[in-house]
């Protein structure tokens, strides 16, 4: 019985071709489960540099290159093209398994010699080479041929590696990359995703080493399955996991482990892997938790894809952290009652009056949640201690003394009249469960973790077992956009030895992700574990246009040509609800759904749940999570980015004025990253002077 994988290049191609195309190639290869080797009319190749590798017809104009075995009955379709186009690839082709991971290598030899030839007459005269750091037997045991290993020899500048991504394999590319952009031989052996001591595979056996490649290839049982591939949209299908995302997502701990990387690299892909086969080791209850209900609600829907039973269902539960919280804390004191902001700023500005102290109900709404809750502050003596650096203010001790006594009155408060906050509530949650032998959770698998307090982290570590495999995090703090920057340390969680970090991006083309990027050059941002964050090694493979960056005299034209390049969006076939439009403030938010609708535009607010096919349009935080085809960022103005009420004046706290703009830039990078093909940022006036940056 043949067996049939997709490439999963193969299968992004198949996906941007017409439906009725794509329907006769599920059609045609659809028949491999039945069909014998003289039966899949598969015809060799004259003039094939590998001889494996075989052609199959599909209609009279697309023609499929299958690399079939010398041996056996698994086949691999690797390109869908033109009927020429595919005997001109399959001439020019080799297939061969990769040493370093014993995963197939597609590569183009005609095309290396051919630009080896061209680099070696530039290199005449240059002192030095891209790789005269990395030694022969390093690029060797990376995986790296002899081939590759002349080319990448003669390498002078980035930009010629870059080019080479058209005819290197994957792999090889990935590892040359990798060592371009500052990564270590080592860490980049552990990208690759492998274990201490390299592996001895056999080199000649194909079908070994495409069913070693479950990151590219996708293996289908039978017909019913390959035709569901096919008919299902690719969002279905982009939970392939590279090596290092499998090996975390799979891997036993002893204690909590954390996985980071940038936009797109794939952290909720592995943290969904991860709940899976947690759920599948039945050894308890399985969270998969997040920062809002928005996010739970997304991972709960890609959740339900993997899981294969109702019974691994049952298992876990997907609710962010502040749901689970309150469900702990009703099943012991009831429903809570709960402040809504605006009646807790007219208590502390009661507060302020009665003490007559000059400090705004603001500052004691953010001091009481970043200063006391956040350092779990008791007494006077440990707010007089307690550390202050980014607040944004100086205390003097008088007027810290002054704050702990309107403080202390509105905890008070609180507590007479039996009113809460969703930070309390996690507060006492966590109360409960600590004094508790009994945890609700075997397992907790946290995503976007950056954006936690360390309320709700002692509230995750409250909550599960202590032991191995008990918390996985994954999050990146390039991407943090609120105040708080807890320490995992500091909350009781020991990830030591214990961290991997991604830096394939999946998501962005490599334009897109190279001016998002640069707005957070020579920023240095913690990594929640007290060391700093890297992005070196960050990449992306998908090419696209260059982001469009356009500044107009006036209000009036922004809004204008932000309904140009819809329509030209609409026009070149990109459908409404494959469009993003964020802005900083939620006025511009508004203003920009109305223009559409008086244009005659569908479009929704990210806040409220629309129906229809629409543009989607929020504000940058409300981005978080989220990708489109197209994004346009609009109002992004010296005045506007970042706002200036966001900003804590240097005068008063040089520590807060940083954080302020790194915070300001992680909101801008997020909203830019959530483009995968189109971005497009806009203006009035004067640019905002993050943008200086990406010039």
């Amino acid at each position: 019985m043949a067996r049939l994988g997709i490439h999963i290049e193969c299968l992004k191609e198949v996906f941007r071709m017409e439906a009725p195309v794509r329907t006769r190639i599920g059609e045609v290869f659809g028949k491999f489960e039945q069909a014998t080797y003289a039966g899949l009319h598969l015809e060799k190749v004259n003039n094939a540099r590998d001889d494996r590798l075989r052609t199959i017809r599909v209609d009279s104009f697309w023609r499929g290159v299958v690399l079939a075995p010398e041996s056996g009955d698994s086949y691999t379709l690797v390109k869908v093209l033109p009927h020429d186009d595919a005997y001109r690839w399959a001439e020019r082709h080799k297939i061969e398994v990769n040493t370093a991971n014993g995963c197939i290598d597609i590569w183009d030899p005609a095309a290396l010699h051919e630009a080896l030839d061209e680099i070696e007459h530039e290199a005449q005269g240059v002192p030095g080479q891209l790789f005269d750091h990395v030694s022969d037997s390093d690029l060797i045991r990376l995986g790296i041929s002899k081939e590759t290993l002349a080319f990448a020899r003669e390498l002078t500048r980035v930009e010629q590696l870059e080019k080479a991504k058209t005819f290197l394999s994957d792999t090889q590319w990935d590892v040359l990359f990798g060592l371009a952009a500052g990564m270590t031989p080592e860490e980049v052996w552990e990208d690759l995703g492998r274990g201490v001591e390299p592996e001895q595979f056999d080199t000649e056996d194909l079908s070994a080493a495409v069913e070693r490649t479950s990151d590219r290839v996708l293996l289908v049982d039978g017909p019913a399955e390959l035709m569901k591939v096919f008919r299902e949209s690719f969002a279905l299908w982009r939970a392939y996991l590279h090596p290092l995302q499998y090996q975390v997502a799979h891997a036993s701990y002893r204690g909590p482990a954390r996985i980071t990387g940038g936009p797109g690299t794939g952290k909720t892909v592995a943290a969904l892997h991860r709940t899976r086969h947690l759920a599948l080791q039945n050894e308890g209850t399985v969270l998969l938790t997040t920062f809002t209900s928005a996010l739970a609600s997304a991972l709960g829907r890609d959740l339900a894809l993997l899981l294969e039973t109702p019974e691994q269902a049952q298992r876990v539960h997907v609710h962010n952290v502040d749901q689970v919280a309150h469900r702990i804390f009703t099943e012991r004191h009831g429903r809570p009652m709960i402040l809504r902001k605006e009646e807790e700023l007219d208590i502390w500005k009661r507060l302020t009056k009665k003490r007559k102290s000059s400090l705004s109900e603001q500052f004691l709404y953010d001091e009481w949640r970043q200063v006391v809750l956040a350092q779990q502050v008791t007494s006077a003596g440990d707010y007089l201690r307690a550390k202050r650096s980014g607040r944004g203010r100086s205390l003097r001790a008088q007027q810290r003394a002054q704050a702990w006594e309107i403080i202390w009155d509105f905890q008070q408060e609180l507590q007479v009249f039996d009113r809460w906050t969703h930070e309390t509530v996690c507060i006492e949650a966590t109360r409960i469960l600590t004094e508790s032998s009994e945890k609700p959770y075997r397992h907790i698998v946290v995503d976007e973790a950056q954006d936690f307090s360390p309320m709700q982290w002692r509230f995750l570590r409250a909550a599960v077992t202590e032991g191995s495999d008990d918390l996985f995090i994954a999050g990146d703090t390039h991407q943090r956009i609120y105040h708080y920057r807890p320490s995992l340390r500091e909350v009781g969680i020991d990830i030591g030895g214990r961290s991997a970090r991604l830096t394939l991006n999946y998501r962005t083309t490599a334009e897109i992700l190279a001016w998002s990027l640069s707005m957070l050059h020579g920023v240095q941002i913690d990594d929640m574990n007290e060391q700093l964050e890297k992005i070196a090694g960050c990449r992306s493979y998908v090419h696209g246009e260059r982001p469009s960056e356009r500044g107009f005299p006036t209000p009036f034209d922004e809004r204008e040509a932000l309904v140009a390049q819809i329509q030209a969006w609409v026009k070149a076939g990109v459908e409404l609800g494959e469009i993003g439009i964020a802005a900083r403030s939620d006025i511009l938010v508004r203003d920009a759904k109305e223009l559409l609708e008086r244009e005659g535009i569908p479009a929704n607010a990210l806040s409220k749940k629309g129906a229809g096919n629409a543009v989607q349009i929020g504000t940058m935080h409300g981005m978080k999570g989220l990708e489109f085809r197209c994004v346009a960022v609009i109002g992004v103005g010296e005045n506007q980015v970042p706002p200036t009420r966001a900003v804590t004046s240097a005068v008063e706290d040089e520590t807060a004025h940083a954080h302020d703009l790194q915070r300001e830039r992680c909101v801008l990078f997020v909203a830019a990253t959530r483009a995968r093909e189109q971005l497009y940022v806009s203006w009035h006036g004067q640019p905002s002077a993050f943008l200086k940056a990406v010039h």
